[in-house]
This record gives structure tokens, C-alpha cells and sequence, in this order.
């Protein structure tokens, strides 16, 4: 793998990952949205290691709510889950707040690079894309949450850029095991036009070679 690679973590927030959080109030199963945290940890573990930038994205909005169309909010609050509104870990999906943040499990470095972001790609309305182009950066290997979302509406604006794209089947998820399956599916159709799919182990013993996977 000639080109040099960035492990992008997407949106493994505390409001996607715990209890309490925006994806819990909107229904969604938890526990399969935090089942990456191991392999997500493994990946920066070794993409530090390497000196491969580690770059971490947070979905979330302003408290004015000014940068969140009124069509998402419907859509949040069809949900049960109003972005903004008040739950045990603060206003769901607001800068600033608990719920906010990334896990514990996954707490950023003082070197890696943190992306807020109020949309559902991480190049939509930020500087992701310069930020990689300055870091000569040509290659992403995706992994976060969720996998039919946030996840896959990056690849899809990473592979418009010219990036080349990995992303990690067992560092991704969302709620549905089949929706999963199906939208990693989808990346390898048509001889890999969204990219590849590849393991934990694969991309630390590949992208990470000089670390033992």
C-alpha cells in the first residue's frame, strides 16, 4: 500500500455509544453500536505506533441550533430523540455537552486530530479534506458508526475526492447485523467501487506493517 494512510474513527461519541444517549432514546441497540470499541482501539493503537495520523470525528451541533436543517430535526424527533433536548447525558447531539464526546475507551491523544461535524459525511461543512491533503494523506481506512450512515456517507464523499478507502467490517456497526452486511456489501460491488473491506487484523498487518498486529 503505496499511498499514505489516515484511520478515521466516526462518531464514536458518547451519544451513539451509552446508555442515555441520543441513539438509546431513539431506539436503537447500544451494545451493537459500541461493539467496536476493541478492534477501533487495536487500529490507533497501531496507526500511532506507525506515525500514521489518527483523526477522530464527532457529529454534533451548535446549541442554537443553527446549523442543523429543520428537516434533520424532524427526523430526530420522528425518532423519539430530539436533537437538543435534555437527557441524562446532556442536550442530545449538542457541541459542548457529555454525550458529545468520544467513549472513554477510545479518548483521542494529544496528537491526533478531532473533526466536529454537522452532518452525516465528515467532509461536509469542515476541513477534513484539506487537513488530509496538507498531511499527504491518500488513503482512509474507515471505521465508526454507524456503518449505513455516517460511515458510509464519508466513504462515498472520500472516494468522489480521489482517496483511496478501506473500510474495517469488524471497526464499523449499526443497529441491524443484515443492514451491515448489506451496505459492506455494497463497497465491494462492481470490483470494489466504494473501496475494500478488510479486518482489524489485515489492516494492522498491511496499512500498519512495522507494527505486530
Amino acid at each position: 500500500m503505496s499511498a499514505r494512510a489516515a484511520l478515521l474513527i466516526i462518531d464514536m461519541q458518547r451519544d451513539f455509544c451509552m446508555a442515555g444517549g441520543y441513539a438509546d432514546r431513539a431506539g436503537l441497540d447500544i451494545a451493537r453500536l459500541a461493539g467496536p470499541i476493541a478492534p477501533i482501539a487495536r487500529l490507533a493503537t497501531a496507526f500511532r505506533a506507525a506515525g500514521l495520523p489518527v483523526i477522530y470525528t464527532r457529529e454534533g451541533h451548535r446549541p442554537d441550533l443553527a446549523d442543523c436543517a429543520p428537516a434533520k430535526q424532524a427526523r430526530a424527533r420522528a425518532a423519539g430523540a430530539p436533537i437538543g433536548s435534555r437527557g441524562p447525558l446532556g442536550r442530545a447531539l449538542i457541541r459542548g455537552e457529555y454525550g458529545h464526546d468520544i467513549v472513554d475507551d477510545l479518548a483521542p491523544h494529544l496528537d491526533d486530530i478531532i473533526v466536529d461535524k454537522p452532518g452525516y459525511s465528515a467532509f461536509h461543512a469542515t476541513d477534513l479534506d484539506h487537513t488530509l491533503r496538507a498531511l499527504g494523506i491518500g488513503r482512509l481506512v474507515l471505521s465508526g458508526v454507524t456503518t449505513e450512515v455516517c460511515v458510509h456517507s464519508t466513504l462515498r464523499s472520500a472516494i468522489d475526492r480521489g482517496y483511496d478507502c478501506v473500510t474495517v467490517a469488524d471497526a464499523t456497526a449499526c443497529d441491524d447485523p443484515a443492514l451491515h452486511a448489506a451496505v459492506l456489501g455494497l463497497i465491494a460491488n462492481e470490483c470494489g467501487i466504494f473501496g475494500s473491506v478488510a479486518d482489524t487484523d489485515t489492516v494492522c498487518a498491511t496499512v500498519c506493517a512495522k507494527v505486530p498486529a
